[in-house]
This record gives C-alpha cells, structure tokens and sequence, in this order.
C-alpha cells in the first residue's frame, strides 16, 4: 500500500517530468519502487529516455530494467510493437533468461495468441512452479478468453501456494460474488479478515456477503461486522451504518421485533446518517427519513 508521503513525492515528481522539469528516470524508479504501473506515462518518459543514446547509457546496468519496464507498459497500453522491440533487445542481451520468456509469452497473450501463451506459461512454470507473476497472468488471460470458472480454478491453485496473497483472495472473493456464490465469498473474506483484521473493506464486504446471503443467524453476524466496519472507520461510514439498520429491520421481522437492543443500535445508526446527511446532502435528508420509517427506524 503507497503511503501519502509516497503518494505526494511521486505526485510531485510526475508534475515535474510531465512539465520537462527534468527527474524522468526518478519517477520511473520510484514507479517501480512502489510497483505501480501509471503504464502511459512510464511508456512516454521510458522511451524519452530509451531513444536518447547519451542517457540510455547513463543508466548503466538500469538500462536493463527500464526496457523490462517500458516492455510492460507498452503491452499495457497495446503499442506491441513497442513492447517487441523492447523484448529483442532483451532477448540479444540474456538469450537464456526466463524472465524475458516471461515478457515474450505476455507479448503473445497481448496478441491474443491464447494457445501459445498458455503453452509459454506452461513451459515457464515446469521451470519455476513458485513464479507468482505467471500464475496471475494465467488467471488474468482466463478472464480475458471470458473463462470465469477457469480463472476461479486458477486462482484457488496459486492460493494453495501463496495464501498470503491478500489481492488474490480479494479478487477471488469478488469472482464469487459476480456469480452470486456468495458462501465461496464469505470464506474468502473470513480469510482476509483473519489475516488483517484491521482493515474496515474486509469487514464490510463480509457483512454484505453475509447479509445477502439471509437467514437470523447470518443477519446477526452481519450486524456485528456492519458494526466492527464503524468501530473501524470512527462511525463515518454510510454503507455500514445502513447495513445496520437494514440487519435490524429485518431481524426485527423474523423475531417479530422481540429484541430491544436491536432497536437500541438502529437508532443511533439512524440519528448518525440523519447528522452525516444534514452536514454532506440535506436536500436528500427528506428521503433519508423516508428510507428509515419504510424500514419502521423511526
């Protein structure tokens, strides 16, 4: 995760290259760095500095890495023929590295070649099974080719290896609920809770999956993370003190409004939406209000 200082250094840096204040290559460094893609820019301020002799060979051994890194941009952005020559140059320099086969089977992937791509991967992973970079780019050509279930199968394998992978469990949670197999999506949120507790999405997620998932037990649960999600977030967030309310309500139908403490949460959940609508939208307060009485808040 980029930090603000981050975050504001490379704000600052990019400013600077794009108004030809000099500092190219210490923005794609620290594009690098932060492994972020910014793929256009990387491609402009990459090749500025590929096509000039006098400070390509500036960079030393670094020349290496950035045609590696405006290789990656290029097929990002689909300038192929960028990303060939970058990947020829490579190839000429470490005939044997599969790290350029690496570029050359995205190059093929980038070009819709599916079957040799895959059969590139295949050979690469032989190889090297723990290579984490082709294993995502399996799962990435899988939904590419519209292949859902294959980019599922694909993702559970790499998790096997790689639990600790937080994005891979996101986006396979995510899978899941584009499919509606909202239990599979749960589990992976329980997951990624378990591993960073601390992080108020996984928890807000969680209850949605939860909540649509329906019955009295899940509503309570969901009702705990809704509210774990404010506890969280300093009780500043809408989405979690609506799903409160909407937890509450419908506990309160199938209990047939038996439990008070129920009643006591929805109410500050519902006077914390009318206050944080009455300072951000109160043209929308009215409807706000009429949303809570449908709901039998107030």
């Amino acid at each position: 995760m980029v930090s603000k200082t981050e975050e504001s250094q490379l704000q600052q840096l990019e400013n600077q290259v794009e108004n030809r204040g000099g500092g190219a290559w210490e923005y794609l460094s620290l594009v690098r760095k932060l492994k972020l893609r910014r793929s256009d820019k990387v491609l402009k301020h990459g090749l500025t500095i590929l096509n000039d002799p006098k400070k390509r060979s500036a960079l030393g051994p670094d020349e290496w890495t950035l045609y590696e890194q405006v290789a990656i941009a290029a097929l990002d952005c689909q300038c192929l023929e960028v990303a060939k020559d970058c990947i020829k140059v490579l190839q000429k320099k470490f005939p044997d590295s599969k790290r350029v086969g690496r570029l050359e089977a995205m190059l093929l992937e980038a070009k819709g070649s599916w079957a040799e791509a895959e059969k590139a991967y295949s050979s690469l992973l032989e190889d090297n099974p723990l290579d984490q970079v082709i294993s995502m780019r399996r799962v990435a050509m899988a939904k590419a080719r519209g292949d859902i279930l294959g980019a599922i199968e694909w993702l559970n394998k790499y998790l096997e290896i790689f639990m600790a992978d937080h994005d891979a469990w996101r986006e396979l949670a995510e899978i899941y609920v584009s499919l509606q197999m909202y239990k599979q999506a749960a589990f992976c949120y329980e997951e990624l809770i378990l591993s960073q507790p601390m992080i108020p999405l996984y928890h807000l997620a969680y209850a949605d999956v939860i909540y649509t998932i329906g019955g009295l037990e899940n509503l309570q649960t969901a009702k705990k993370y809704y509210a774990s999600t404010i506890e969280l977030t300093g009780g500043k967030n809408t989405r979690a003190l609506f799903g409160i309310c909407l937890c509450t309500s419908a506990i309160a139908q199938l209990t047939k409004g038996r439990n008070n403490e129920d009643k006591e949460i929805s109410g500050l959940a519902a006077a914390a939406l009318e206050k944080d609508y009455k300072q951000s939208s109160p043209s929308k307060l009215s409807l706000l209000s009429s949303t809570l009485r449908s709901l039998k808040i107030q």
